[in-house]
C-alpha cells in the first residue's frame, strides 16, 4: 500500500473537530480509539459477546430508574 501524505498540522484537526457536531465528533474519537488502541477494540468484543449471551442488565436493573 503506498502512504499518502497530508501535511495537515495539530491545529488544524484541533479546529476542524471543533466544529464538528457532537455527534459526529463522538464518532471521531470512538474511530480514533479504535485504531490505536488494541484494548478498546477487545473491550467493544466483549462488550458485544456479553450482550449476546444475555450477561447484561439494564439501567433499571441497575439503578431502578
Amino acid at each position: 500500500m503506498r502512504e499518502l501524505k497530508v501535511p495537515v498540522s495539530a491545529d488544524e484537526i484541533i479546529e476542524a473537530v471543533k466544529k464538528m457536531k457532537k455527534s459526529d465528533r463522538e464518532a471521531f474519537v470512538e474511530d480514533l480509539l479504535a485504531i490505536t488502541s488494541p484494548e478498546y477494540l477487545q473491550s467493544i468484543k466483549e462488550a458485544r459477546a456479553g450482550y449476546k449471551t444475555g450477561k447484561t442488565k439494564s439501567h433499571k436493573e441497575i439503578f431502578g430508574k
